[in-house]
């Protein structure tokens, strides 16, 4: 479970503890993972703490070799880390910009895969990319976050196809309007946190709960015929329709100024 120290990662790394999954927590920040591990362990859970920046080759093979040696065998893979830059049009992007967003975003998805997928075809399993609704829709505030958004979605049906006779199942979820350590609904102004609650058709904002719980599904037997799909994890926000841009100003908006 990469990304699994904090948010969307910790609340998935406690719900695949749940269902027997020894899991191990791969993350960046060694108090997060601590934490959560803890947080396992004190249910009776069963959780491994594992220090790695995704973004680092030598760090993602050595983690491979660890869980080689203890384990053999990976059943699933969650790739969760991802990140959200402040957002910056592409003509006032910059080479810098797009390096970041590929490293966090996309390219570390390829080298985590690639490093587990011999693990995951001793006995076959899942592989679960979080991407964005981003990565579904236009997105004109970013359009270079959108773009490494969707290439793991085509990367999530392309691998599909590849491994589904070795056994693995690749989906991805595409969450929306969700509390995570890059996106603090709690901290904004009150009337904004109204505002863009509302914005989803469920008329909340996401946990980052909703979002485990449909990776977990995903990553089980339940979802056994399921592959090469992103689930819009987005209180149907990608359902109500794109990005609007408000009258009078630069801004866009996912909902009409005055809906």
């Amino acid at each position: 479970m990469t990304g699994g120290g904090g948010g969307i990662g910790a609340a998935t790394s406690a719900r695949l503890a749940a269902e027997g999954a020894v899991v191990i927590v791969a993350d960046i920040d060694p108090e997060r993972t601590a934490a959560t591990v803890a947080v396992i362990e004190a249910v009776g859970g069963r959780a491994r703490a594992a220090e790695c920046d995704v973004t680092d080759g030598d760090a993602i093979a050595e983690l491979r070799e660890a869980i080689e040696a203890e384990f053999g065998v990976l059943d699933v893979l969650v790739n969760n880390v991802g990140h959200y830059l402040r957002p910056t049009s592409f003509a006032k992007s910059a080479p810098d910009h797009w390096d970041a967003l590929d490293a966090i975003n996309l390219r570390h998805v390829f080298v985590v895969t690639h490093a587990c997928i011999p693990m995951l075809m001793v006995r076959g399993g899942a592989i679960v990319n979080v991407s964005s609704v981003e990565g579904l829709r236009g997105y004109p505030v970013d359009p270079v976050y959108g773009a490494y958004k969707a290439a793991v979605i085509h990367f999530t049906r392309c691998l599909a196809l590849e491994l589904g006779g070795r056994g693995i199942r690749v989906n991805a979820v595409g969450p929306d309007l969700t509390q995570s350590l890059q996106v603090d609904y709690t901290t904004v102004p009150p009337e904004l946190r109204d505002r863009w609650a509302v914005w989803a058709p469920v008329g909340r904002h996401g946990t980052p709960d909703d979002q485990a719980e449909v990776i977990a599904f995903l990553a089980s037997d339940a979802a056994r015929f399921v592959t090469g799909h992103c689930i819009p994890t987005d209180g149907g926000t990608l359902a109500g329709g794109g990005w609007f841009r408000v009258p009078g100003t630069g801004r866009w908006t996912n909902r009409p100024a005055n809906p």
